[in-house]
């Protein structure tokens, strides 16, 4: 009995599940405050935990600020707990701040694809859920058009074993996440799902694409 309390206290750890039903809220959890963001360009990707995928797209080059959010389902200005319970047709998603005269669409689209797995339906690594699906979303029949070649391209030289999974949406609505998701790796170190998940997958991208990478990092 003590070794299946142990094995159900790390599981909880290291996912975020919640049973609190989702309810349309009538106003956002949180906004950033507003930040010059003439010339610059937005991007939306859900693939899987938000930390990590926030931590992933911060350190490529030409991306300026990286915000946790929710997208792709139907409850209005939903909360953590909500997200949790994978029914509210929201996927945890990233809203990418990126300068086009430095990185492209194509080259954010190599990142998703490239820093997760889009062939585990309703999964990603530990975190089970539609919450933690794979979606790339578009803002343009152009940025469209750059998802489908990118997953055929992928598909015909088999770089996955198995199908991709990932969808294709439109972003109709990005819902930001609270303040204590933005930056949560950076400011969470110590969290054990940060350092036995996030910061793993973080350098597996950062070992495989150095060259996308900030100077910095």
């Amino acid at each position: 009995m003590k070794i299946l309390i142990t094995l159900l206290s790390i599981i909880t750890l290291q996912t975020c599940i919640s049973n609190s039903p989702p309810l349309n809220n009538k106003e956002a959890i949180w906004k950033p405050e507003k930040t010059n963001q003439e010339n610059m360009k937005k991007a939306y990707f859900a693939s899987g935990c938000f930390w990590c995928v926030e931590a992933i797209y911060e350190s490529v080059k030409g991306v300026s600020e990286v915000y946790s959010g929710y997208a792709g389902g139907f409850t209005k200005n939903p909360n953590y707990n909500q997200i949790g319970t994978g029914r509210t047709g929201h996927a945890e998603t990233v809203e990418i701040i990126y300068d086009p005269k430095l990185v492209n669409f194509g080259t954010l689209v190599q990142v998703f694809f490239g820093s997760h797995d889009p062939t585990t339906p309703n999964r990603q690594g530990p975190d089970y859920g539609s919450q933690y699906r794979s979606i790339a979303f578009y803002m343009s029949d152009k940025e469209r058009e750059i998802i489908q070649n990118y997953i055929q391209k992928l598909e015909e030289e088999g770089y996955f074993s198995k199908e991709i999974v990932t969808e294709i949406k439109p972003i109709e609505k990005f819902y930001y996440a609270e303040a204590y998701h933005q930056d949560y790796e950076k400011n969470n170190p110590n969290n054990p799902y940060v350092k036995n998940v996030s910061i793993p997958r973080l350098k597996r991208f950062q070992n495989q694409y150095p060259e996308l990478l900030k100077e910095n990092h």
